[in-house]
């Protein structure tokens, strides 16, 4: 029920992110795409800074919207995090700031602006299911609205379809909006 309520939220919210820091006017320019130990990022140093939309280095930034990874690890079944689940997750805690004097709650802005995915089917795209949450410090917390230029923290976990295939995120302007760029997780513990 609270995944329905959830994702009911995250949907009326990404509706409204889902064109932030679009200008379709620009001219597409192709993206050089840059390999690291931890990611795979198709957006430069240049060009994100030229237009402020970006998908770098655990970092985030739309026009309503700036999103800061600050940690990720998995956590087993039966662990603290993980009490209830029957799969392990892939936990992230992150810090969200609002840009805009829109209604803004931190997982319904992560959720409208990022897709989880192990790949690790063949025939389909493998999008994760959001999990419980992993960190109780945000158990009363995690509906409230940031102010304008607040910046709150909150976690989110992914039930994981095996321990091998890495975790990759997908970063768009919204819902529907162009791809940002992508960073891959290990998963290995």
């Amino acid at each position: 029920m609270k995944k329905k309520l959830i994702f009911s939220a995250a949907l009326v919210l990404s509706l409204g992110l889902a064109g932030c820091g679009a200008d379709s006017s620009k001219d597409e320019k192709p993206k050089e795409e840059t390999k690291t130990t931890a990611s795979t990022d198709k957006t430069t140093d240049k060009e994100a800074k030229s237009d402020g939309v970006y998908f770098k280095d655990n970092e985030l930034k739309i026009e309503d919207v700036k999103i800061n990874i600050t940690e990720t690890k998995v956590i087993p079944v039966g662990e603290k995090g993980n009490e209830t689940g029957d799969k392990p997750v892939f936990a992230i805690w992150f810090k969200t700031t609002n840009l805009s004097d829109k209604e803004m709650t931190p997982g319904i802005a992560w959720q409208a602006v990022f897709t989880v995915i192990q790949d690790n089917n063949p025939n389909a795209v493998n999008e994760l299911e959001v999990g419980m949450l992993p960190d109780d410090r945000f158990q009363n917390t995690q509906f409230e609205n940031i102010k304008k230029d607040g910046t709150v923290e909150h976690a989110i976990a992914y039930e994981l379809d095996d321990l091998e295939t890495p975790v990759t995120l997908v970063a768009n302007q919204g819902i529907g909006g162009k791809e940002l760029g992508k960073q891959d997780f290990q998963i290995k513990q």
